[in-house]
């Protein structure tokens, strides 16, 4: 990816790494945000799981246990450790604003 499209994509983001507008994000935007973080093409399962972040931050406005996130998608408990580097990464990758301090906390 070229340095200008790298740059694009920080511009998205708060100072500490969370998308700044949610209503922007799409799922190829996502695979952008993936490909800038070395992760390469991600798979269906990991298509998924943003969009179920994504749901349940919607409905609950705040960070849901990792854990339900995985079973929503019939996938064991630690799915997302499993397929991100972090909760936090999975979580800047579905283009979620900043859940908080003590959310941050938990992701991290």
């Amino acid at each position: 990816m070229n340095p200008t499209a790298v740059e694009d994509l920080n511009a998205l983001f708060d100072k500490d790494g969370f998308f700044n507008n949610p209503e922007q994000w799409d799922i190829a935007l996502a695979q952008r945000i993936a490909n800038s973080e070395n992760m390469g093409e991600m798979d269906d399962l990991q298509q998924a799981l943003l969009l179920t972040l994504r749901e349940e931050f919607q409905k609950n406005g705040a960070v849901t246990a990792l854990s339900h996130i995985c079973h929503l998608n019939n996938s064991e408990a630690d799915c997302l450790h499993q397929l991100f580097d972090s909760p936090r990464q999975a979580w800047r990758i579905a283009g979620l604003p900043n859940p908080g301090e003590e959310a941050k906390a938990y992701l991290a």
